[in-house]
């Protein structure tokens, strides 16, 4: 058996050296060979084969040093993704991970000579934030992927989001101390809150009790009346209202009739579920929106129709486009409600009677606001004469 063979102790050692990392000044990246001492390196430079990698290395050494040193940047911010994406460590440590590989890019190969300047070059460029400590240089990564800035920006909307509604109800706090303070300052003249409260149990039990009798003694005429009034507008005119209340007796200590008082604490109630109900976002699935936003004019989605499929975060939208089938993710500023044509299907997206389903009656286009009736639910027959084109948007079939 020769002395170099396969499986000699000497051949074995020799391969086990061979698949270790050795030492960098030693290693030819043109021909990516790795020697072991200076002897096999200066062979190495003399033979036939590096004279060739050479003349090819000096007709433009300024487009492969920089294809080196654009490999060896992605590679190295690549390992900084997958092993530390959200830790702040040191570079040699990094460095030290990075070379483990044998066969990767060697920095004599690059445009940086040491691993301070390209520590350096990742702070002025803004891929890594950089510190300079007692203990060395540390560096953490900058996460510029699309998904997560995506998720950041949505975050730092809700929390704007918040702050605004926050605001708003510390308003409205105000307001009602105010009307408070007001209210005790002019008490004098007045009734007392707990004797108001009083003449309206009152009001409320003559009223119903007046309701029995009607209904008792009246007519298929009368009960057809009865339940169209009941579907009439909250919001109503203060003319329909005086025609209303001809029949209806007044009460001697109020002054006021007890269908009055009645509409009052009605139309109070409605201001509360409209506070409440009243959000900043609007979208939901199964409606029909229009894309306004001219970034994306040139790819033909401007001004065109689509159903929201998805709602994410409350915010965005997935839009399937009607008439190319695509899907498109649009934040709701960039879309539009859509008005059908009388007598479709619409979803009330905002407001008191927000996710109810209504039928469209008529449309105010100087007031730019529609007349609705409410399908279905315990709102069932209920019409509201004024609601805002951005409050209702088209149902899809």
């Amino acid at each position: 058996m020769g002395k170099n063979e396969f499986l000699t102790p000497k051949a074995i050692a020799n391969r086990i050296k061979a698949k270790g990392l050795q030492k960098l000044r030693w290693y030819c990246q043109m021909c990516q060979k790795q020697c072991r001492d200076e002897n096999g390196f200066k062979c190495h430079c003399m033979s036939e084969s590096h004279q060739r990698q050479m003349q090819i290395f000096g007709q433009n050494p300024n487009r492969i040093v920089d294809g080196y040193s654009e490999e060896f940047e992605s590679s190295f911010l690549e390992h900084m993704k997958r092993s530390h994406r959200f830790s702040r460590v040191a570079a040699t440590v990094v460095y030290n991970e990075y070379i483990a590989d044998r066969h990767h890019i060697h920095m004599n190969s690059t445009q940086w000579a040491t691993l301070t300047e390209f520590v350096k070059y990742l702070g002025r460029t803004g891929k890594c934030k950089v510190e300079e400590t007692p203990k060395g240089w540390f560096i953490t990564y900058i996460d510029r992927d699309s998904e997560t800035l995506f998720k950041e920006k949505m975050k730092s909307k809700r929390m704007r989001a918040d702050i605004v509604e926050e605001e708003r109800q510390e308003r409205e706090i105000k307001k009602q101390i105010e009307r408070a303070e007001q209210l005790m300052s002019g008490a004098n003249g007045y009734e007392s809150e707990e004797q108001k409260e009083m003449q309206q149990q009152k009001l409320f039990e003559k009223l119903e009790n007046e309701k029995i009798e009607l209904s008792l003694g009246s007519s298929s005429k009368n009960s057809v009346k009865d339940k169209a009034e009941s579907s009439r507008v909250i919001f109503d005119d203060p003319e329909d209202d005086n025609k209303s209340k001809t029949g209806s007796k007044e009460d001697p200590k109020t002054g006021k009739t007890g269908k009055s008082v009645l509409d009052e604490l009605m139309k109070e109630q409605e201001k509360v579920k409209e506070r409440n109900n009243r959000k900043d976002y609007w979208l939901c699935e199964g409606i029909i929106v229009k894309v306004m936003s001219k970034a994306l004019a040139e790819k033909g989605y401007y001004k065109q129709k689509g159903v929201v499929r998805k709602v994410i975060d409350k915010y965005v939208g997935e839009i399937e486009m009607l008439e190319s089938k695509h899907v498109l993710r649009v934040d709701q500023e960039e879309l539009e409600t859509v008005i059908p044509q009388i007598g479709g299907l619409v979803k009330i997206v905002n407001g008191a009677y927000r996710g109810s389903n209504a039928t469209m009656l008529a449309v105010d286009t100087q007031n730019f606001c529609a007349k609705v009736k409410i399908e279905k639910g315990i709102y069932d027959g209920r019409v509201l004469k004024a609601v805002e084109y951005e409050d209702i948007c088209k149902l899809a079939e």
